[in-house]
């Protein structure tokens, strides 16, 4: 199937990428994209004029932060097909026809598995190993192996980035699209490619705090994806905490020790925990209700008339 690049936007989001971003445009328009959209995030280092003289059309986003780029590009974009990549040159363009491909057939967001074949100089083993992590994290809260859901090349068509209720202003965007992609049942493709090493550009991570943000934000959003895990892992710790303070005052009950305020929080800490987890059950069923009512009136909608 042949690619229409006439109708794919090049989205690339900035911040200070000087040293990369007029190989990066001239490379893709080499190629025959000519839409290439630069989003840059006010840089100081002269990166839009460099993407500008390169051929790309640059925007300054009003706010801060990559998500705030892509949430803003949402709205200027205008072609059915979006191609989505870092700035800093660690995404090849080469890789782009095989990012798009699955778009023609039918997929609507397509995810480039950076871990497929990992370059030991562009991840070091605490950023490999954290990556990992976050992945396995990923599919116990949201039942889905998408194997490289920080990845930062991404295609996808505009109605379903538009489909999106996409709120996250920072890096956690790509995040919070592998969720909502999920969580509307979006047919989602993961194709591996390239990462290389940072080529002239300091990296803007910093790996275990911007690890916890990301597994925090992975968490916070199972509250209306997978509302079991949310609440049940909130019981399950209430639970367990009761049942070690339990055996405590047991065995001091079985020396004659009596613990009269810390067996009623033991109590309560065990029925809390066990009524937090029937929170989840409840809100499991609730939510595969409504996912089933939605099936239903999509199935009775009638089919859209070709234009």
């Amino acid at each position: 199937m042949e690619i229409e690049k006439d109708q794919v936007c090049i989205l690339i989001p900035t911040l200070n990428e000087a040293p990369t971003i007029r190989d990066l445009v001239r490379a893709f328009r080499d190629r025959g994209y000519r839409r290439i959209l630069v989003m840059d995030g006010n840089s100081t280092d002269g990166t839009a004029a460099r993407a500008e003289e390169a051929g790309a059309e640059v925007r300054l986003q009003s706010g801060k932060g990559k998500g705030n780029a892509v949430i803003e590009a949402a709205g200027i974009i205008d072609l059915p097909y979006v191609l989505m990549l870092d700035g800093d040159g660690t995404y090849l363009p080469e890789d782009a026809e095989k990012m798009l491909l699955p778009l023609f057939s039918g997929y609507d967001h397509v995810i480039g598995n950076r871990l497929a074949f990992p370059d030991s100089r562009a991840f070091t083993r605490l950023n490999l190993t954290g990556n990992h992590l976050i992945n396995h994290f990923f599919r116990l809260a949201h039942g889905r192996d998408l194997s490289d859901i920080l990845s930062g090349y991404r295609a996808f068509t505009l109605g379903s980035l538009r489909q999106m209720n996409l709120r996250e202003a920072g890096f956690e965007i790509e995040t919070e699209m592998a969720v909502q992609a999920v969580n509307l049942n979006q047919q989602i493709a993961v194709v591996p490619v390239r990462y290389q090493e940072r080529p002239g550009t300091p990296t803007k991570l910093h790996p275990l705090q911007d690890g916890m943000r990301i597994l925090s934000a992975i968490y916070r959003f199972a509250k209306t994806n997978n509302p079991l895990f949310y609440f049940g892992l909130i019981g399950a710790c209430l639970t367990l905490a009761g049942g070690v303070l339990a055996i405590y005052v047991l065995v001091e009950w079985l020396n004659h020790i009596e613990h009269i305020p810390l067996t009623i929080l033991t109590v309560l800490l065990i029925m809390v925990g066990i009524e937090i987890f029937m929170f989840g059950v409840i809100g499991d069923m609730l939510l595969a209700f409504h996912r089933e009512v939605v099936r239903e009136i999509q199935r009775m909608q009638p089919p859209k008339k070709p234009e």
